[in-house]
Order: C-alpha cells, then structure tokens, then sequence
C-alpha cells in the first residue's frame, strides 16, 4: 500500500487565503496516476484554505463562543472547497478519487483522538476507488471542536494499513540542518530518525500553522515510520519526482526512520 499526503504547501500559496496552486495540483495528480498503484489512499493538508482563518480564530484550542463557532463553519466549507479543486484535478487525471472528510470519522477529546473509523478508507479501497482526505475541524467532547491534521490522518492510516511506502511531497527537497528558504548553509539530511530531532534548527511555523509547525510534522513522520517499511520527505515542486517516488525509485529527498 501507499499513503501519500501532499502538502498544503504544494497545492495552495499558505500565505495567500484560499489560494491554489493549480498547475502543480494538475501535475501532480497526473503524476499519481502515471506512478501509483490501486492500493493507493491520498490525503492533503488545508494549505491556505484552513490554516489562516483557524489561527486567527485559535481554533486549534476549541470553539465555544459565537464567532470561533463561525469560523468553525468557515473553515469546514473552505476545506471542502480546497477538496472539491483536489478531487477534480484526480479526475481530470482518470483517476476515481472518493472523499472521506476527517470530520465525519474522527473524534477528538481534549485535543487527543479517540475514535477512528477506518471503514470507508477500507470500503472505498475494496470497491477500487481512491480514498482521499484531507485537514479538517473536527468535533471535540470537551472543547467543542479541534483540528485534525492531515499528518494524524496518515498516522491512523498507518497504524491499521502498515503501508509499503508513505510519501510526504513537500516544497522542498527534504530535511535540513537548517531552514533553506532562508539559510543558504542548510544542507539536506538523506535520513532522519529520533537522536537528529535537537540538532535541527527548524523554523518557527506555529504562528500560523495551526498544526504546530515542522516540528510536530516530524515528530508525526517519526510515529508514522514505526508502521510503515518506507516514509520519505519529496518535493512536489520538482517535476516527475512524486511519479518516480510512488513507483517505489530512489529520489532526492530525506527518508524518516523510527
């Protein structure tokens, strides 16, 4: 099996509020359908169609009063709508997508996952469709609703699936020591396991990515890599290296060890 989770990053401009990367969302998709195989599920991050407005509203901590209650519905739409460009450009592609919002299969408590259900990944799978899911806000018995991550929608996948392979297409070539948007000393890592996490200097990103940023991502990547035999960091952005990535070729990127 193969988990691919394309990142927010890839497919919309974060900085920009509800906008798309079209082209590359195209290509992409193109590419899965040239390189994966039917064992395939795909999840995306919200990009900038989720984490702009839940930061602004703090909905990483809760929802009780009327205006986080209404960037609670927000949200929720806008994701939708940053689904809804994603399934069609997986169509375009010829491939059979079918949408499994977070929302609707997950339930949190105090911020934590308490149920996960895995029935219509597993349904969609056996009817040969593509499973495909994405960031969501979900419902939380104690603070009323929280958010849901791709990353942790990967990592339940994991646990049950034990995939082959998962593949994070990012826009950058992998791990660095440092950031390389901003540092041209940072140098790329072939692997990453646990004992490298403290000597990395990572960008703070928890301002307003209301997922925590690209530390929590790795620390997800790592728990993920104890259920799966491959997990790799690729970039996106670079033409033909997510097709020869999900055909199981070695490319430039960094691979995740538990």
């Amino acid at each position: 099996m193969l988990l691919v989770k394309l990142g927010g990053s890839v497919i919309t401009v974060k900085s920009k509020y509800r906008t798309l990367r079209g082209p590359d969302l195209s290509r992409l998709a193109r590419e899965l359908a040239a390189g994966a195989g039917p064992d395939t599920i795909v999840v995306h991050g919200a990009g900038s169609y989720g984490h702009i407005l839940a930061a602004k509203h703090g909905l990483s901590e809760g929802a009780r009063d009327a205006a986080a209650l209404s960037a609670v519905a927000q949200v929720q739409r806008d994701v939708r709508a940053l689904d809804l460009k994603v399934l069609d450009a997986l169509l375009r592609a010829r491939l059979r997508p079918a949408a499994v919002p977070p929302s609707l299969v997950m339930r949190y408590h105090d911020g934590r996952l308490v149920s996960f259900d895995v029935g219509p990944f597993r349904d969609y799978l056996m009817r040969e469709l593509l499973p495909v899911s994405f960031g969501d806000v979900v419902m939380d018995t104690k603070r009323g609703f929280s958010i849901a991550s791709g990353d942790d929608v990967i990592l339940e996948l994991a646990k049950l699936f034990r995939p082959d392979r998962v593949l994070f297409v990012a826009d950058v070539d992998g791990v660095y020591t440092g950031d390389p948007k901003r540092d041209r000393g940072a140098t790329r890592l072939d692997v990453v396991d646990a004992s490298a996490m403290g000597t990395l200097a990572l960008p703070n990103e928890a301002g307003q990515d209301v997922t925590g940023g690209l530390r929590r991502k790795l620390e997800r990547m790592l728990a993920i890599a104890k259920h799966a035999r491959d997990v790799r960091i690729i970039n996106g952005l670079a033409r033909g290296r997510l097709e020869a990535a999900a055909k199981g070729q070695d490319v430039v990127g960094t691979r995740v060890v538990a």
